[in-house]
């Protein structure tokens, strides 16, 4: 008998012990998950947040200050941290446009975009509303070509026009719903060379579609860009490409008109001895016909 409960003893120390061990194997999991938990708090490089302590001025003013030294990668984050912590703080609606701006010149546009497209959505009654567009125009526009586009030479109409007819349409809101506003002269001077870049995009369709043989296709996009943009500069090059395609289409009488009205509104141009346009090298804000 007393062997038999030795065994029995046995057995249940042992199914004891590995209940034990199976208790404190979860422990220790449960241990490690909560670490990691805190360490993921804390920030992934073990460090934590400071801003998590500082009050709403504190942020406000933190972010105010990396604003004024040019670090708008931070303040951009600072801004919008201070919007998300107190979105009905004093300092929520600068904070949103801040942010923007600050993204803006840190050239992170899909933040930037997002940002002042949340102000506008939830300020329309801001008094600061017109800069509003005015900046998502800004960040739309994007002049800025950087080194590579500078070393060859492109300019906007060289690129996607889909971001800049979006910043004409902003800068037009400032134009047509804040007339008096600062920022309706720039913005339409804006709007006129954004005009001119997409007639001359369109001028560079035309001439590839000549180019290459194309000359139904050629005389469209030139027409195009006469009916759409008749007072840009491109308009010279379209009406000759417009006269050279209904000649090489055999179109003699529509050739020869499109050839009087371009010696009409450019009496002076060499491009019908030439074959090429002149463009004067400007800045954007001076590229266009008043």
């Amino acid at each position: 008998m007393s062997d038999v409960i030795t065994d029995a003893s046995l057995r249940l120390a042992v199914t004891i012990g590995a209940s034990s061990r199976k208790s404190l194997v979860s422990l220790l999991l449960g241990a490690s998950a909560v670490c990691l938990i805190l360490s993921g708090c804390a920030g992934s490089d073990g460090t934590k947040d400071d801003t998590d302590l500082w009050s709403e001025t504190k942020l406000y003013s933190e972010a105010t200050e990396k604003l004024n030294d040019a670090d708008y990668a931070k303040c951009g984050k600072y801004f919008e941290k201070l919007e998300g912590r107190f979105p009905f703080g004093p300092y929520s609606q600068q904070a949103q446009i801040n942010a923007a701006y600050c993204y803006w010149k840190a050239q992170e546009t899909a933040q930037a975009q997002i940002a002042i497209d949340r102000f506008i959505k939830l300020h329309q009654g801001s008094p600061n509303l017109d800069y509003g567009y005015y900046l998502k125009g800004l960040i739309s526009f994007n002049d800025d070509l950087g080194w590579l586009g500078k070393f060859t030479g492109q300019d906007l109409s060289e690129r996607d026009p889909k971001a800049a007819k979006e910043a004409f349409e902003s800068f037009k809101v400032v134009v047509e719903r804040f007339p008096d506003s600062k920022y309706a002269p720039d913005s339409l001077d804006r709007m006129r060379y954004i005009v001119n870049s997409l007639a001359e995009a369109d001028v560079i369709v035309a001439r590839f579609y000549y180019q290459r043989g194309a000359y139904l296709a050629s005389a469209n996009r030139a027409q195009l860009v006469i009916r759409d943009y008749d007072r840009a500069p491109a308009v010279e090059e379209a009406l000759f490409i417009l006269t050279k395609s209904y000649e090489k289409l055999g179109m003699t009488d529509l050739s020869n008109d499109a050839a009087r009205v371009f010696q009409l509104n450019f009496p002076e141009s060499q491009m019908l001895l030439t074959g090429q346009r002149i463009k004067k090298e400007r800045p954007w804000w001076q590229i266009w016909n008043k």
